[in-house]
């Protein structure tokens, strides 16, 4: 679950971390009544659970009260990655002398966290560790012995802190870890932790993402609405226990297994194509589960045409087919569908397409590359 930067900071906060003074806003009213208790400048931040705000147009800066408005009424008018504006969050400006970057997050092949640290925040630390991978430090926390306060000093030292500096850092780096540690975290981040010319320190943005699979230990977020954190397409899906992820492509791809959906993402890109998404309809799908499926695809427009790769085991072909015949009849489905079907069944479940018109393939590669030449062709 992706907590939204006002939640991550406040959770910061209750470990001793310091962030900018700042407040909730529901309107652009709210957002000019916070800005007049607190300091001009201020950043007006649209709250939603995405990363890249600010090339995405999400913060913005606002030196009167004017400003703060105008802001707001933009930031509520628009989405960002197709995501709705439904809070803001308006926080005092911090002069920053030095950006840096402090995150924790899950190092799975060696099966543990794992602290990084960075001289280079404010932008992607990806692209900082594809860049200049000598600027990022990684400390692998043993899962029995846990992050102390000496290894945060160490941390801070190679940074090239001293003193109280050092000292503050060090403190800093234990909130996090032990806040990542008590909500469960797949990932919490400070990008950027400012340093002041006064040589304070402030986490002027934070992330946090908890695992979903821990939220039972954390009733408080268990009953947040899926709106306003998901697109419309995710909505229907988790609603339809479908696992789905928006893509940059336009060929709409389906599949039982996630092994096998991102083999077929894979062939679609080995022979020039592009996937719309990722969408997973599980073991066992009935007809019903197939219909929702290919719906989900079909109602994203960038979608041109659709491959349905099944390899049938506790799924049945039959019920894979009579699915895309019950979408086909209550949508019209204009756009065309490459198909793929073996396994359980797939003799019943070519018959049933056979007999309304559709082409079955048995070739995961041969079924890439078919609907791979059908969308250049649009």
């Amino acid at each position: 679950m992706k907590l939204l930067e006002y939640e991550a900071k406040r959770i910061l906060a209750e470990y001793g971390i310091p962030t900018p003074k700042g407040g909730l806003a529901a309107n652009p009213t709210e957002a000019c009544q916070i800005a007049q208790n607190l300091k001009l400048p201020v950043v007006v931040k649209a709250q939603v659970p995405v990363a890249g705000r600010g090339k995405a147009g999400g913060i913005m800066f606002a030196d009167s009260i004017s400003k703060v408005e105008e802001a707001a009424e933009k930031l509520f008018a628009t989405k960002i990655k197709g995501l709705p504006v439904r809070c803001l969050w308006i926080e005092e400006k911090v002069q920053a002398e030095k950006e840096l970057y402090f995150g924790m997050t899950i190092d799975r092949v060696n099966k543990t966290y794992v602290i990084i640290g960075s001289t280079e925040g404010g932008v992607d630390i990806e692209e900082v560790a594809e860049k200049a991978p000598e600027k990022v430090l990684k400390f692998p926390v043993n899962p029995l012995y846990g992050f102390r306060l000496h290894h945060a000093r160490q941390i801070a030292k190679n940074m090239g802190y001293v003193g109280n500096k050092l000292l503050t850092i060090s403190s800093i780096l234990q909130g996090l870890y032990k806040a990542g540690m008590d909500y469960d975290i797949e990932l919490i981040e400070m990008n950027p932790l400012v340093e002041t010319r006064e040589g304070n320190f402030v986490a002027v943005d934070a992330r946090i993402i908890v695992d979903d699979n821990a939220l039972f230990r954390h009733p408080e977020f268990r009953d947040r609405t899926l709106e306003g954190e998901l697109s419309q397409l995710e909505i229907e899906a988790a609603k339809n226990d479908l696992a789905y992820v928006k893509l940059d492509g336009d060929i709409g791809v389906i599949g039982n297994g996630a092994g096998l959906v991102m083999a077929t993402l894979d062939a679609i890109q080995l022979y020039g194509g592009k996937p719309a998404n990722f969408l997973d309809v599980g073991g066992g799908a009935p007809s019903e589960k197939i219909a929702a499926a290919l719906r989900i695809v079909l109602l994203d427009p960038d979608v041109k045409a659709v491959l349905v790769n099944i390899l049938g085991g506790i799924t049945r072909c039959d019920e894979v087919a009579k699915g895309i015949l019950q979408a086909g009849e209550k949508l019209g489905v204009k756009k065309p569908m490459v198909i793929r079907l073996v396994g359980t069944n797939e003799e019943d479940g070519r018959r049933i397409l056979a007999e309304a018109g559709f082409h079955v393939l048995d070739s995961m590669e041969e079924a890439a590359k078919r609907v791979v030449e059908i969308a250049k062709g649009l």
